[in-house]
């Protein structure tokens, strides 16, 4: 009854109210003189229904699910996809800008040729538009009659961020059809094939780790950007938030050469000599052991209980029984018998006792985990680097273990329509073309472990080492401007029938004969695995929210628009492969003996849902025994015969401590690091070789949260935001130790000259105490002559003109973190 009345009140009120505003209006009731009469109200114009579309993201490798708002046939929003295991919902900040990229008012508006042969910064290419028809037509007609000359070979086609089977899929049997060995040349070592070739020679699997942060309760994080640029981003900022509110929460140690929010967030924040991450993971290693903080039960232990590590002494080399590592007996006595803290101090500039402090955390805090990336590979002695740190996880037993860490499961793709394996021609299967080595020199004497060597093409071409190339073709990937020392590609590429798929104008574009337009990822039909997560299988679906607005073609259908056109068997291949549309019912066909978690089990209900993915990762490693799930729990224990071909991929079977891939390659690496032929395949500590001639400060270009791998340099939100920490908005400043410029006479905010011996460029610095003194940061983003009227000419000078290209010569990763440069007020 209370309740009625109060309601009855306030509609009275309201009706009163009514009255007198109505009274008021109609006869200027005194003492409310000066209201403005309200206007009648009006129903809005109807606006056309809202339409969400389940899609991908696709401003980094996070490849987080996005749900996209699109009225009236507009993208006016997008959040994380609820049902996506990686957004949750969420997005990063980049995640919300993908409007920016569809409705860029400089990206290409169809397929374009060039008129003007002549190429450089400086020239206008002259472009005008054409068909579909003649710009695939001028493909085929170039690749056609490099087959019909026997210089298949010639032809090489670049990529940056493959996504799947609709695209990178296809590359391999492009190549295998057509007859070049050049048909996938892909950006990972400009990227962080370092890690990669650290796990490959420790535990065998030539692959980024998938983590199980949920249950880890140490976190030992070595120049990872672990909260700038650590894939996959969005959700690692989830698990973050995750494990520091856990009881108890996840302890962690971040070790880097400059302040970063993961720096600030971290319980220990050790600031290192960059290139010596080696040296301090060493050094944790060394007091593990003399400690007795190593996972026994997976490492192994001493035959006599009595007997222990102890600093600067052998052990003997039958007393200790290993389990699942291979060669600590040797590690100990070569190389990490004599690695102490005091050691590494010298070497590192952290001081003994925070790193004894860190060994004894991450040693006796179980699970733990230690990640890393490109700041410890970034260098020339980064693949040493690299498995000094992942040797910490085997010494801790966290190798595919709760809380530790593992690799990603495949998904269960159906099989393509027709095999390229049918139609192969005698060309195919025994041209010339077979007896080329790639024209990056990957897999040959020259670079013998490397998978990738983008950053040698434009060199290589130039010296016409081993061939010159006639045309290249490149997808998502942006060398004349991201490669170390881009100029050389510049000069290089002049001679090079150019052909380039970027929806935007970049560099290389400006170099391009022919632009074949790729549709923005919000306009695309594409499937993309999932990168190393937590490992279980899992694949998206990026459907397309609009149609494409302008006449440009998603990059898998470019592809098979080419391959249709090529003379003999492989154009019969490209004809009955027809389309990507066609290719993913085909591999979604997989799904319907293996059906996702969600119901996926077809195309139609990916489509619906966005994503397929099917929980819980296969392998667990408890108490020193490995198990296979079985269906309703690890049930299945492993023999060793099953680990070695699942897990451990190595000679041994085991996590190895001496490596047997660096065995195989001794006498190169040698020759090239100077390492005895017998000692190679230890971990051990490398000193860095620094590039940059009598430069006395190191130079770092990290990546940004905002940084969306060079794409995001035309986006206005993008640029106003790059640099939050030094508030940066119209340009990205050097970021400078005060004592190193006050040193200099060089004053907060000054303009000035970064010098190595490539050559100089300039910059605003601003002052930043958090870094150590010998280091300079400059974000890398800015400085582009190309990519769209926001991007170009703005900001500082690109920092790969004075990066000189000089490699791990293990991975073949290029040392972005190693030059040195000089500074001065310009």
């Amino acid at each position: 009854m209370k309740l009625f009345q109060t309601l009855l009140d306030r509609r009275r009120f309201l009706q009163s109210s009514a009255v007198v505003g109505a009274t008021a209006s109609a006869v200027g009731v005194t003492g409310l003189t000066g209201l403005a009469q309200a206007p009648q109200a009006r129903a809005q114009t109807p606006r056309g229904e809202t339409v969400v579309t389940k899609s991908i993201c696709a401003q980094c490798p996070a490849r987080c699910g996005i749900d996209v708002y699109t009225t009236d046939g507009r993208v006016h929003a997008i959040y994380g996809d609820t049902g996506n295991p990686i957004a949750n919902g969420k997005l990063c900040p980049k995640g919300h800008l993908g409007s920016y990229f569809l409705y860029d008012p400089d990206r290409f508006k169809g397929p374009m040729k060039r008129t003007n042969p002549e190429k450089g910064r400086d020239e206008d290419p002259g472009f005008v538009p054409i068909s579909w028809d003649e710009a695939l037509d001028m493909v085929a007609e170039r690749l056609n009659g490099l087959r019909e000359r026997g210089e298949s070979h010639r032809f090489a086609h670049f990529y940056g961020r493959g996504w799947g089977a609709s695209d990178a899929g296809l590359y391999g049997d492009f190549g295998k059809l057509y007859g070049t060995p050049n048909s996938a040349i892909g950006h990972a070592s400009m990227c962080a094939e370092g890690s990669k070739r650290a796990k490959r020679a420790t535990d065998g699997n030539d692959s980024y780790n998938s983590y199980d942060y949920r249950n880890t309760n140490y976190l030992l994080i070595m120049g990872a950007s672990f909260l700038e640029a650590f894939r996959p981003y969005n959700n690692v900022m989830q698990m973050w938030g995750h494990m520091r509110s856990k009881s108890p929460k996840t302890r962690v140690t971040c070790v880097d050469v400059r302040m970063n929010p993961t720096m600030a967030a971290a319980d220990r924040a050790l600031y290192i000599k960059p290139g010596t991450d080696g040296a301090f993971a060493l050094a944790v290693a060394h007091v593990i052991l003399t400690e007795a903080l190593w996972d026994k039960e997976f490492v192994g232990d001493f035959y006599q209980a009595s007997r222990r590590f102890v600093s600067g002494e052998s052990i003997p080399e039958d007393s200790f029984e290993e389990n699942w590592v291979h060669g600590l007996t040797e590690w100990w006595n070569q190389e990490l018998k004599d690695r102490t803290p005091e050691w590494a101090e010298a070497i590192t500039s952290i001081p003994a006792r925070h790193i004894r402090q860190t060994a004894i955390e991450f040693g006796s805090t179980r699970p733990a985990v230690a990640l890393f990336e490109r700041g410890p590979t970034g260098h020339t002695n980064g693949t040493y680097n690299g498995m000094a740190i992942h040797a910490l996880n085997a010494l801790v037993g966290s190798l595919f273990a709760k809380g530790g860490l593992g690799y990603q499961m495949g998904v269960p793709y159906g099989d393509l329509p027709v095999s390229a394996d049918d139609y192969l021609d005698d060309y195919a299967r025994d041209g010339a073309w077979k007896d080329q080595p790639r024209i990056d020199m990957a897999g040959t004497e020259r670079w013998p472990m490397t998978s990738h060597m983008m950053q040698e093409t434009g060199p290589n071409h130039l010296a016409g080492d081993p061939y010159k190339l006639d045309t290249a073709m490149f997808f998502y990937t942006n060398p004349i401007w991201t490669a170390p020392d881009p100029k050389v590609w510049e000069e290089a590429f002049k001679d090079v029938f150019i052909i380039d798929t970027s929806p935007f104008p970049g560099e290389t574009a400006m170099y391009a004969d022919l632009i074949l337009p790729d549709s923005t990822y919000l306009e695309r039909l594409q499937d993309s695995p999932t990168y190393p997560f937590e490992g279980w299988p899992m694949t998206a679906l990026r459907v397309p929210a609009v149609e494409p607005i302008y006449d440009t073609r998603h990059f898998g259908d470019i592809l098979i628009g080419i391959g249709k056109r090529l003379n003999g068997p492989a154009g019969e291949y490209y004809r009955a492969l027809d389309s990507v549309e066609n290719v993913l019912h085909h591999r979604a066909a997989g799904f319907a003996d293996n059906p996702g978690d969600d119901g996926v089990n077809d195309f139609e209900s990916w489509k619906e849902k966005g994503v397929w993915y099917k929980k819980p990762y296969h392998w667990r490693l408890d108490r020193g025994r490995f198990y296979e799930w079985g269906g309703l729990d690890y049930d299945l224990q492993m023999s060793p015969e099953e680990v070695k071909a699942k897990l451990f991929k190595t000679p041994s079977g085991k996590c190895e401590f001496k490596s047997g891939f660096l065995e195989e390659h001794a006498a190169y690496i040698e020759t090239e690091m100077g390492i005895p032929r017998e000692r190679v395949g230890l971990i051990q500590w490398v000193e860095p070789q620094h590039s940059g001639g009598d430069g006395d400060l190191y130079f770092v270009t990290p990546k940004t949260p905002l940084h969306a791998e060079g794409r995001g340099a035309n986006v206005p939100h993008n640029i106003a935001i790059h640099q939050p920490i030094v508030g940066g908005r119209d340009t990205v400043y050097l970021e400078v130790h005060p004592r190193t410029a006050q040193e200099r006479g060089i004053r907060n905010g000054d303009r000035v000259r970064i010098t190595s011996d490539l050559g100089s460029i300039e910059a605003e610095c601003r002052f930043v105490a958090g870094h150590r003194p010998d280091t300079l940061v400059l974000p890398f983003e800015f400085g582009h002559w190309a990519q769209g009227r926001w991007a170009k000419g703005r900001g500082p000078g690109h920092s790969g003109e004075i990066t000189a290209n000089v490699s791990d010569p293990i991975s073949g990763l290029a040392s972005y973190y190693t030059g040195k440069v000089r500074l001065e007020r310009a």
